[in-house]
């Protein structure tokens, strides 16, 4: 049997010489689409978005492609506090008040004026029913909203909750006219840079300049998002010029063999990206918490980013961002350095012991085709195996994985948080009792009272030191009873064709920056 580091060069040496083959062959198809404007970017993304309404959609294609179309109230800055942008200003005279001001002069892309009404709209369609949505939890503590004028409404709250706010910022929230139902992704009209054209499943979204747009109009034409899954395609594409720009697309091994390629430049920096796995925690095998603790101990996560991300990553033992003001540090936290004899221990303890054949359990793994989630996987096959666990590696294309993601068909799911781990509200969307699909993210159908009293607490405190002590505590107990295991932060890599300038990658991995990019002449 190979030692680790011989199994990390042998996946290595494959995954490399694979890479570099595929890069060598000629294309023989490609995307046979319209022709384009020159003054148009062509964008790969590796899946079509889930659903363009941002009300509805919570897939990383759905937020970023749809946070073009679409505005949200607030910005988050670098820091991850809310700054104005559709909201000029907000108030709060008490807990449960909340008084939002409106930007004067902002149209939709047919015309119509955003008022207050709208924005009520937008809100209370995820919670009264008129859309099943797992964003509705997030809005859950509001009782009623007020329109007092046609720049203002008041949201009037059932209980503090001190992450509101948050959730009608960038990425998580796009105002959508007043009487948008649940068809409205298919068509979508916002507020943004760009206006929505057209939409085909698995081949294209297509986004134009809009013109009238109250930050200023976008420098290009327009965008063509064009749906590739596969990672050597999107190289080959990128290389032939065929394509502009890909976000987080590529694996680390075919960003440094396309380096040298004359047409092509990368950008590169942190990200509050959190990649993740998660356990649905009442399955038979994995509901008894040595179980998972083993799995995180027969994991390497470091020999992983190693050998997938060439270093391009940081550990994260929580979802939230490197320096987040809410985030514990590593002294606080039950930690799990790769330690195979006490993974080896902990099954021992939970009643599974080495069988004749070497294994103690069986696992399954559903994973997207993503190349750099498939990649992981099979190494994390390979270390589990180490400790007597047999990893089976189940990979669909996005729509099927995530449709099982969200059923709770699944024992683990590997994925990644894109935005919405930037608040603490992170711990109750994903972890807390009353968050069950389809109200939120708790797919695992995790449930500890303990916790859900303090993220309770959390929601309901101004004093953000009262809150990093609350919200510290959830991270400790998630850390012990470990429904899912935070992976790593990868690093944002864009690569980008060099008659495009200004691209300027932020944290979160969004596509703020199709607005301020140009072409060369």
């Amino acid at each position: 049997m190979m030692d680790l580091r011989d199994r990390e060069r042998s996946v290595k040496g494959l995954r490399r010489g694979a890479a570099l083959c595929g890069l060598g062959l000629t294309l023989l198809t490609g995307c046979h689409s319209a022709p384009v404007s020159p003054r148009t970017v062509i964008m790969i993304i590796e899946s079509s978005p889930n659903n363009l309404d941002l009300r509805q959609g919570t897939d990383a294609q759905s937020e970023r492609v749809g946070s073009v179309i679409f505005d949200a109230l607030f910005k988050k800055d670098e820091h991850y506090n809310l700054q104005p942008w559709l909201a000029t200003h907000w108030e709060q005279p008490d807990t449960l008040t909340l008084v939002i001001h409106l930007r004067d002069g902002v149209r939709f892309h047919d015309g119509r004026p955003l008022e207050a009404e709208d924005v009520a709209w937008t809100i209370r369609s995820m919670i009264d029913g008129t859309l099943i949505t797992a964003k509705g939890g997030a809005f859950a503590s509001i009782d009623r909203i007020e329109v007092r004028d046609r720049l203002t409404l008041v949201l009037r709250l059932k209980y503090p909750d001190a992450g509101v706010l948050f959730n009608m910022s960038d990425g998580l929230f796009g105002v959508v006219p007043r009487g948008a139902g649940r068809d409205f992704g298919l068509r979508p009209i916002g507020t943004g840079p760009f206006r929505f054209v057209s939409a085909v499943q698995d081949k294209e979204v297509i986004v134009a300049r809009n013109p009238d747009y109250w930050a200023g109009p976008a420098k290009i034409d327009g965008v063509r998002f064009t749906v590739i899954p596969d990672a050597i395609t999107s190289a080959l594409e990128l290389r032939k010029g065929s394509a502009d720009l890909a976000s987080n697309v590529l694996t680390l091994d075919m960003i440094h063999a396309l380096e040298q390629t004359r047409n092509l430049k990368i950008e590169s920096n942190t990200s509050s990206i959190a990649n993740y796995a998660n356990f649905n925690v009442n399955d038979p095998v994995l509901r008894d918490r040595r179980v998972r603790q083993a799995i995180a101990c027969a994991m390497d996560r470091q020999a992983i980013i190693d050998a997938i991300w060439r270093g391009q990553a940081k550990l994260a033992n929580t979802l939230l961002p490197t320096r987040h003001w809410a985030a514990t540090t590593d002294a606080e936290m039950a930690r799990y350095p790769h330690d195979v004899a006490r993974a080896e221990k902990l099954l021992d303890e939970a009643g599974f012991h080495l069988g004749p054949d070497g294994i103690r359990l069986h696992l399954t793994l559903k994973t997207s085709t993503d190349e750099q989630t498939r990649l992981m996987a099979v190494i994390l096959q390979q270390q589990l195996r180490a400790a007597g666990i047999k990893l089976e590696i189940r990979s669909a294309e996005f729509g099927t994985f995530y449709s099982d993601v969200t059923r709770g068909a699944f024992q683990m799911y590997a994925l990644r948080w894109i935005g919405s781990n930037e608040d603490p509200y992170i711990f109750r969307y994903t972890y807390g009792s009353e968050s069950f699909p389809p109200k939120g993210a708790n797919r695992g159908r995790y449930a500890n009272p303990k916790v859900d009293a303090l993220l309770k607490l959390a929601a309901g405190e101004t004093d953000q030191g009262k809150r990093r002590a609350e919200y510290v505590e959830v991270q400790k107990i998630l850390a012990e009873d470990l429904p899912g295991i935070p992976l790593w932060y990868p690093n944002n890599e864009v690569i980008h064709s060099r008659r495009i300038e200004g691209v300027k990658p932020e944290g979160s991995g969004n596509f703020d920056y199709l607005r301020e990019i140009s072409i060369k002449p």
